[in-house]
């Protein structure tokens, strides 16, 4: 078949590797000029590592890994009152995890594309026209082509999604936070393989060092922190995170000082799509575009890599039957993906509790994850899936 992903994230460049090894045509769309870069990092674990695993890239992955050694919460003045080394994390998931920028991951696999995958950066599929037999798509800018199928793979404000089944406000639930992230040049203090965290209620700011003497800086805060709509620009959202941060102690002063240098600053709700269907006639939808966890999950990359191995599979065993190909890729993979959006739900208190007490509360059950028992108990549920991928014959 021909199939068109919009897309060329984790989820889009993942479907794409799978659907051309089945052998089929495969072209994607990037509304980005080229890959994204920086994003906060991610960790990769579960049937994401497995998927990885299959695909043999877990070497180039493992060559762009943060090696992220501690968590470390700080209290006003920077002293230690909580945290854990991240080793305790590996063991519970069979030290199968790689911290890694979420960048790096697309990129990484759609390296290993061959040439007969085509991409079109700097656009974005606009219209979709099915004839009952083959789908006419139009572009922003490119001349429309005729596909067997298209892919929604565009994340969290999935456009293939608002065409296909509608607004996007019908999908998606807010959390009852927002999140920001950006990338500082040359920040001090720096710590090699420290993920330093300060903690208020309702609020959350943590940096981590990356390479080339550039540091993540990464928010969470919750709603009422913030005064109106989602900033539109760069100056705007700047604006806003003084607003939210700016009476906060430890360094953000010091942070947000020099955010007046940075660009290309994320800044989006925290939220999930719930949708009943992932799938309508020649249209289907994979990763954030369908079952966004949110970030609060931590397993949202692995997630998409799973689901889009699972769709590409789904397809090859039906030999081209898309009814039967799509209720089982939503057969497979929506009960569990209903599991994990659940579990993040539960997990809002613990990034951004909500009075002094809580946060207090917080800090304290991450010095028991450096007992024995502890771990498994207060993390183990989090780090395990409950879910054996199926293998498909090339």
């Amino acid at each position: 078949m021909r199939v068109a992903i919009n897309g060329a994230g984790i989820a889009g460049a993942t479907l794409a590797w799978w659907l051309r090894r089945f052998g089929h045509e495969v072209l994607i769309v990037e509304k980005a000029h080229g890959f994204r870069t920086g994003g906060y990092l991610l960790d990769l674990w579960g049937i994401g590592y497995d998927v990885a695993e299959k695909m043999g890239v877990l070497p180039r992955l493992q060559a762009v890994q943060y090696h992220v050694e501690e968590l470390r919460i700080l209290d006003r003045q920077g002293r230690v009152c909580g945290g854990y080394p991240t080793k305790v994390l590996s063991r519970l998931a069979r030290n199968r995890l790689l911290a890694l920028a979420r960048s790096d991951i697309a990129a990484t696999i759609h390296g290993t594309l061959d040439s007969a995958v085509e991409t079109i950066f700097g656009d974005s599929i606009c219209a979709i026209r099915d004839d009952g037999n083959r789908l006419g798509i139009g572009f922003d800018h490119a001349p429309t082509r005729e596909v067997d199928l298209v892919v929604g793979a565009d994340g969290l404000r999935s456009r293939i999604r608002s065409l296909a089944f509608g607004s996007g406000s019908m999908f998606e639930h807010a959390l009852g936070c927002h999140v920001a992230a950006f990338e500082l040049s040359g920040y001090r203090p720096r710590q090699e393989g420290i993920a330093a965290i300060h903690g208020a209620p309702g609020r959350y700011v943590s940096r981590i060092s990356l390479r080339d003497d550039k540091t993540l800086v990464f928010m969470v805060f919750r709603d009422e922190y913030l005064a109106g709509d989602i900033p539109a620009n760069e100056s705007q959202r700047k604006s806003a995170l003084y607003g939210v941060f700016g009476d906060m102690a430890w360094e953000c002063p010091q942070i947000l000082g020099a955010m007046a240098d940075a660009s290309d600053i994320y800044f989006d709700s925290v939220s999930q799509i719930r949708m009943e269907r992932w799938t309508t006639g020649r249209v289907a939808l994979v990763g954030d575009a369908a079952a966004c966890p949110s970030l609060i999950a931590g397993e949202g990359a692995g997630l998409a890599m799973a689901e889009a191995y699972v769709l590409a599979g789904e397809i090859h065993a039906s030999r081209g039957d898309l009814v039967a190909a799509f209720a089982r890729y939503e057969e497979r993979m929506k009960p569990f993906l209903l599991h994990k959006q659940k579990a993040a739900q539960k997990l809002v208190g613990a990034f951004v509790p909500k009075n002094a007490l809580a946060v207090a509360a917080r800090n304290f059950a991450t010095r028991l994850m450096r007992l024995p028992v502890f771990p498994e108990l207060m993390m183990g549920r989090y780090l395990s899936d409950a879910i054996e991928l199926p293998e498909y014959k090339t």
